[in-house]
């Protein structure tokens, strides 16, 4: 028996997704025209001894996740639950503090993955690694390759090139260790636990030295059991024969920016030829026009004179009016987009509303189409004091006059713009 343990944070987490996630909790940002976590799921119900995913993380429970856990459950036919934990404990805490409820049923293995990754998910292929690989007590780490100078950015392994043996893990170095990148998502057997609850007696015994030397005392057990898998678990582990990585060729990306979020799309509606092709959109007598992969939700109204694509997804409700043409974009539910406006690489917010001849663009923030292994680069929001341009992204409810242009800019929710602008945020 398997099951499956997604991490999906909480609320003071994915800052850098805002103003996105003022709205929704990041992981159900629709990518692909469906919640990040669904694709996750998706791929966890596939593996014929799933039992049970839980989803770990400290957002307060609300109906949106409630509405998503309960549809996904029907949808795929598997226990789905989620357990909160009452502070952030780390990408290992988490886990450790909901041990019994993973170990439950006794399952041979299971699978933990971060919630803000995108991937073809190769996880019948790391548990048939695991069996060749090693003993009943190995963990095996998904790895990809990086350039050297993007490797900086991950977590990084060296391994021993015949047995796959994770030899050396380093977590965001500062100088170049290796090429090969963690993936953040795992394949572990409960005897990790072991080596969690081991560092969690070692925080233990330093919290009570601190105690003993008249330190404060309050958050003290929450201290001891923030643990960090990669830092933590990972780097004492490797080098002992427990720790191996799997290397997948396969598209990977993580999705920590808004506009990490529309390149994650394009990977995902990619797929789609294969997972689900009644998802794209056809060109069809009396329907928009397509150019390349494109989601349109069966409850948005468009026109036929709109050209849409590539990588275009298009939410519950939305309305396009004549002659508009949206690439590289996503276009959240209740959206309203006038007769002849251009939104290019942008994301266009829950019930925003874009006025006639108005042009909307930003600037993609994709990896080096020629270089193969190439990542995604995590910007800062700003570079010698300027905005870096990056994708335009309009928060809900934000309404654009007719003829104006909106570059490279962020504009929070609720706002009434009268005029255009360009490199700005607009709070």
């Amino acid at each position: 028996m398997l099951k499956a343990v997604i991490l999906i944070g909480g609320p003071q987490k994915g800052t850098r997704f805002r103003p996105l996630s003022f709205e929704v909790p990041k992981p159900l940002f629709p990518v692909a025209g469906v919640p990040m976590l669904q694709h996750h799921i998706e791929a966890c119900s596939k593996l014929p001894n799933m039992k049970e995913i839980l989803l770990i993380g400290f957002y307060q429970p609300n109906e949106e996740l409630n509405r998503f856990l309960s549809c996904a459950q029907q949808d795929f036919k598997i226990s789905i639950r989620y357990l909160q934990e009452y502070a952030a404990l780390g990408t290992g805490g988490g886990i450790y503090h909901f041990r019994d409820q993973i170990l439950s049923g006794s399952p041979e293995a299971f699978f933990v993955m971060n919630a803000d990754v995108c991937s073809e998910f190769p996880l019948p292929e790391m548990l048939d690694f695991q069996k060749e690989h090693g003993d009943a007590y190995s963990f095996v780490i998904l790895g990809t390759t990086a350039n050297r100078k993007q490797s900086l950015n991950y977590g990084c392994i060296v391994e021993n090139e015949q047995t796959n043996e994770v030899l050396h893990y380093v977590e965001k170095p500062s100088t170049f260790v290796s090429d090969i990148i963690n993936c953040g998502i795992y394949l572990f057997t409960p005897e990790i636990f072991q080596h969690i609850g081991a560092v969690f007696q070692k925080n233990q015994q330093d919290m009570m030295l601190y105690y003993d030397q008249g330190e404060e005392q309050s958050n003290g057990w929450h201290r001891a059991e923030v643990i960090r898998l990669e830092q933590d678990i990972f780097t004492a582990l490797a080098g002992q024969g427990k720790l191996y990585v799997y290397k997948t060729d396969r598209f990977w990306s993580q999705i920590k920016s808004a506009g990490s979020a529309i390149y994650a799309s394009r990977l995902y509606l990619n797929q789609y030829h294969k997972t689900h092709p009644e998802r794209l959109a056809t060109n069809r007598e009396g329907g928009p026009k397509t150019r390349g992969n494109v989601y349109i939700h069966p409850t948005a109204n468009i026109d036929p004179t709109a050209v849409l694509g590539p990588n275009v997804s298009i939410g519950t409700g939305v309305t396009i009016g004549a002659g508009v043409r949206v690439r590289e974009s996503i276009i959240l539910h209740g959206a309203t987009l006038q007769d002849h406006s251009c939104v290019l690489n942008s994301i266009v917010g829950w019930d925003s509303t874009i006025g006639k001849w108005a042009r909307v663009e930003g600037t993609p923030s994709d990896p080096n189409p020629n270089d193969p292994f190439a990542k995604i680069d995590s910007e800062t929001l700003f570079r010698d004091g300027k905005l870096t341009p990056s994708i335009t992204i309009l928060g809900c409810n934000v309404n654009i006059p007719s003829e104006v242009i909106i570059l490279n800019s962020i504009v929070l929710p609720h706002k009434d713009l009268n005029r255009s602008f360009k490199n700005q945020i607009i709070l």
